[in-house]
């Protein structure tokens, strides 16, 4: 079967499943039942950004550089990380499943799956800061790899997890892999150099982790 067969196949039988409602095999046993036409409708009062549950969209969402097709429920689109908050704070309150996507280059279906899937790369994606004097950056989730080298360059510097996709995958994606690259040896994967992370549980709490003191515990 050819791989946009599988795909016309799979969002025929998820289409046939949306209707009001989606039920989604529960983590617990039993099912979860997910109005749709409710969450998507939430979704476009609480965010600023794209809500798109049109088939077409979802189509292109339920691949990656992987063999795996997953349809999801729909896509989100945040312009801020204030769409972030909400978006969790919708799912959250419909019970529905979350996925976070970055360049979609992930080789294991990482970013497959029925759920709501957050695409960080098309707003959330600038390096914020390149600071030669701490040899720091602060980027946001959707940044590319390789933007983050050319800014860093600039400084004769270089961030050395380096995985083939270089020029597409992203940091937050980066992050959730642990990548590693061909120069992983010299520098390490990236939980060897990430330094803070500004998290969002999915039950709304924002916390920055990082290196702590027991004081600071």
């Amino acid at each position: 079967m050819r791989p946009m067969d599988a795909i016309q196949r799979a969002l025929s039988t998820v289409s046939r499943k949306r209707g009001p409602v989606h039920v989604l095999p529960g983590s617990q046993g039993g099912d979860v039942t997910v109005d749709v036409r409710r969450l998507e409708a939430d979704l476009r009062r609480a965010v600023r950004g794209e809500v798109r549950f049109d088939d077409g969209t979802r189509a292109l969402y339920a691949s990656d550089a992987s063999n795996y097709r997953q349809v999801p429920i729909g896509v989100v689109i945040p312009r801020t990380l204030e769409d972030v908050i909400q978006t969790v704070r919708v799912y959250r309150d419909h019970g529905a499943p979350l996925l976070s996507r970055g360049g979609g280059t992930s080789l294991c279906g990482q970013t497959c799956n029925v759920a709501v899937v957050i695409d960080w790369m098309k707003y959330l994606h600038r390096v914020l800061e390149v600071d030669p004097g701490t040899r720091t950056a602060r980027v946001q989730p959707g940044a590319v790899l390789d933007d983050l080298r050319e800014q860093a360059e600039r400084y004769h510097l270089t961030f050395g997890p380096d995985p083939a996709t270089h020029s597409h995958c992203t940091l937050g994606g980066m992050i959730g892999n642990n990548s590693c690259g061909s120069h992983a040896q010299m520098s390490g994967p990236v939980a060897h150099n990430v330094l803070e992370l500004d998290v969002l549980t999915y039950d709304g709490l924002r916390l920055k982790v990082g290196p702590t003191s027991e004081e600071e515990l």
